[in-house]
């Protein structure tokens, strides 16, 4: 990997790098099909500038797709590309913009992706929003689901849903106490087979494809830290629990994990965690700078402010990182 002189190293830790540049040229010096897994949440197409840079909805569906050009090429071919894309009004009317769908149709039609499975991020704890609409005139629903387009090289990519089971309800744990009390094995009217088979206890239940997942995050190390450092943290971040599912479920130990627009690099901190190598890659400096702070927990404020001045003048540091693995377990990591 040779970057681009407009890129930096920022930092790195035992499994990773932030990269300080525009991914559209960062991604083509990257080997191809050495990326298993990009997981991403880029800026969205809203009305509203955001201090984080946000393309205008006319511009976003072009703008995004050479992003996703270059992905394509350095994505294995069991590789996964998941895109976090929030939904958006159209000016002055309440009626929805189609950018997000369009998106979808671009990377299949025109970048050759494949569909493995739309996903819906479903966050409670969402405000109310769009004010005119919602709060004011009281004619729409608040808008609380995120799509989240899993896009795949091939149409078998590796994943493994047992990676990601989840705990069983309440009435499903009382269902499975005593099966026979709320159903009989019998073909349903809608075709279904509904065999004694269906009462059977298993360790935990496979997941649904709408992820409910508040993000609710308020007084963690980064939050924390950025505000005795008298910094302003990024102001979008997704919650740690949305890229643990789909690292967990799409790839190994020792796989390569992007993130294209990291942000506070929430998606590198829980690579890192899962003991996954990652590449991460940001635009904006301060928000780059500020997103080391996720590797050093435990350090003092001072210390922390000091490394951080450091990456504000560009000099790179290695951070310690989070390693969870066995001291003995070698991960190779030959990104240059």
């Amino acid at each position: 990997m040779r970057l681009p002189p407009s890129a930096d190293i920022l930092y790195t830790t035992p499994r990773g790098k932030q990269i300080l540049g525009d991914s559209r040229e960062v991604l083509p010096t990257l080997d191809e099909s050495s990326v298993d897994l990009i997981v991403t949440s880029p800026p969205f197409a809203l009305l509203r500038q955001k201090s984080y840079g946000n393309e205008d909805q006319e511009s976003y569906v072009a703008w995004l797709c050479d992003f996703g050009r270059e992905a394509k090429r350095v994505l294995k071919d069991n590789g996964s590309f998941v895109l976090d894309l929030g939904g958006a009004y159209q000016r002055g009317r309440p009626t929805r913009s189609l950018h997000n769908y369009r998106v979808l149709l671009a990377f299949c039609d025109e970048l050759g992706y494949n569909l493995a499975e739309e996903f819906y991020w479903f966050n409670p704890a969402k405000l109310p929003s769009p004010i005119e609409w919602v709060n004011k005139r009281k004619i729409r629903a608040k808008d609380s689901v995120n799509t989240l387009w899993w896009f795949s090289k091939t149409e078998w990519p590796k994943a493994d849903v047992r990676k990601v089971l989840t705990p069983y309800s309440a009435r499903m744990k009382k269902l499975l106490a005593d099966p026979a009390s709320f159903y009989r094995p019998k073909d349903r009217p809608s075709g279904h087979d509904i065999s004694a088979g269906f009462g059977k206890a298993n360790d935990e239940a496979i997941p649904s494809n709408l992820l409910q997942i508040p993000n609710t995050d308020s007084n963690s190390h980064y939050l924390r830290t950025c505000k005795a450092l008298g910094k302003e943290a990024h102001p979008a971040r997704f919650p740690k629990e949305l890229p643990r599912f789909f690292i967990e479920f799409l790839t190994e130990p020792g796989d390569l994990v992007v993130d294209i627009f990291s942000g506070s690099n929430t998606t590198g901190a829980i690579a890192e965690e899962l003991g996954r190598r990652w590449l991460s890659i940001e635009i904006d400096r301060t928000y780059a700078t500020l997103s080391a702070i996720r590797f050093m927990a435990g350090r003092s404020v001072e210390a922390v402010r000091s490394a951080v001045e450091l990456l504000t003048v560009g000099k790179p540091l290695e951070l310690e990182g989070l390693p969870l693995l066995p001291e003995s377990t070698e991960i190779e990591f030959d990104l240059g």
